[in-house]
């Protein structure tokens, strides 16, 4: 991962999930980008290789993407 990747994505948020994971992996395809659904569990652990997107019930991101 570069030095000058961004560690949050706050420009995504109000577009559906799919388009924002196929954004950041066109920056870093290295990236582990997951979508989180309502109801979804994760777990706590911190990953600077992953990168999770929260949308709501239609598949719209709901707060910026960010690594870990």
């Amino acid at each position: 991962m570069a030095g000058d990747q961004p560690k949050s994505w706050p420009d995504l948020v109000g577009i559906p999930g799919t388009e924002a994971r196929e954004k950041i992996l066109a920056e870093d395809p290295t990236l582990q980008v997951g979508i989180v659904r309502p109801g979804m569990m994760v777990t706590m652990d911190y990953r600077m290789d992953r990168v999770r997107i929260y949308v709501d019930k239609d598949g719209i991101v709901l707060r910026p993407p960010t690594l870990g």
